[in-house]
C-alpha cells in the first residue's frame, strides 16, 4: 500500500512540470502502463488530476482548491508562538510578531521580557509604521509601485531625532531593508528602545509576518542587541520552514 501511495504522489510533481501522457507517466514511475493508468484514474476520481481531450493528464482543480484552503487556514501565530517563547528564553528580551493588514502593521503576538523594564506594546495594536523594524520588513516586501504609493500617503511624525523624516528617506530605508533581508529600529520610536527584526516567509517567498526582539538601553546597548541578529534570523527561518511545510521532521 505504501508503495502505491508513493507512486501516486510521485505523479503530482511530474504533472506540475506540464501535461503528460500515459506513456510518459509510466516511464517516469518505472511501471507498466496498466499500473500507471490505475493510479491516474484514482487521482482523477479525486479531482487531483484531469484528463484532457488530447488524452494527456494535468493537475486537477481540486488540488489547487486544497492548496488554497490549506494556506487560508494556516495560523502563523500558532506556528510561531513556541519559537518566539524559545527565543525569549534564550535572550530574555521582548519578542514580537507582526503582520500587514489593511494598510496597518499590527502586533499579533508578544512574549514579555524577563527584565523589570517592560514595553507598552499590545497585541492587536498598530505599530509606528514609519519607524518600526517589523513594519519596514513587511512594507519592503511590497512591489515597488505599492511601496511608493504607500510612502507618499503616510505621515512622518518625528517621535525622536532618529525618526524617518519623509517619504524619500522611508523609501531609501525600505530599499536597504529589502536588499539586506532584516531591519532595525534604533531609537526611531523611543530614544531608549532598540529593535532588530527578521522576516517570516511563506512557500512562495513572500512575507507573511515579521518578528523582532526589542530591549531598552538600560538593559542592553544597541550594539549588544545587534549581536542577537543571527539568532533572530535563524528563528524566523525556522518558523518560515514550518509555516511553508518545508521543515525537516525531528
Amino acid at each position: 500500500m505504501s508503495q502505491t501511495v508513493d507512486r501516486a504522489l510521485s505523479i503530482l510533481p511530474l504533472l506540475a512540470e506540464g501535461p503528460a501522457d500515459l506513456g510518459q507517466v509510466a516511464d517516469r514511475l518505472g511501471v507498466h502502463k496498466s499500473t500507471a493508468l490505475r493510479l491516474l484514474r484514482t487521482l482523477h476520481e479525486h479531482g487531483l488530476v484531469y484528463r484532457q481531450s488530447d488524452q494527456r493528464y494535468r493537475l486537477g482543480a481540486r488540488l489547487f482548491a486544497l492548496a488554497q484552503q490549506a494556506v487560508e487556514n494556516l495560523d502563523v501565530r500558532e506556528i510561531a508562538h513556541p519559537h518566539l517563547v524559545a527565543l525569549n528564553e534564550k535572550c530574555g528580551h521582548t519578542v514580537h510578531l507582526a503582520v500587514h493588514e489593511e494598510n496597518e502593521v499590527l502586533y499579533i503576538d508578544k512574549v514579555e521580557s524577563r527584565y523589570p523594564v517592560r514595553m507598552y506594546s499590545r497585541i492587536g495594536k498598530p505599530v509606528a509604521i514609519t519607524v518600526a523594524a517589523v513594519a519596514k520588513l513587511l512594507l519592503a516586501d511590497l512591489p515597488e509601485p505599492e511601496r511608493r504609493a504607500l510612502a507618499e500617503k503616510l505621515d512622518y511624525p518625528l517621535y525622536t531625532s532618529r525618526s524617518t523624516p519623509h517619504a524619500t528617506a522611508f523609501l531609501a530605508e525600505l530599499a536597504k531593508v529589502r536588499e539586506q533581508g532584516w531591519a532595525t529600529d534604533l531609537g526611531g520610536h523611543e530614544e531608549s528602545i532598540n529593535c532588530v527584526a527578521a522576516p517570516i516567509r511563506g512557500a512562495d517567498g513572500r512575507l507573511v509576518a515579521a518578528m523582532s526582539v526589542s530591549a531598552p538601553n538600560v538593559v542592553v546597548t544597541a550594539e549588544e542587541l545587534l549581536t542577537l541578529l543571527p539568532l533572530v534570523r535563524r528563528t524566523a527561518d525556522t518558523i518560515s520552514r514550518e509555516y511553508s511545510g518545508t521543515a525537516i521532521p525531528q
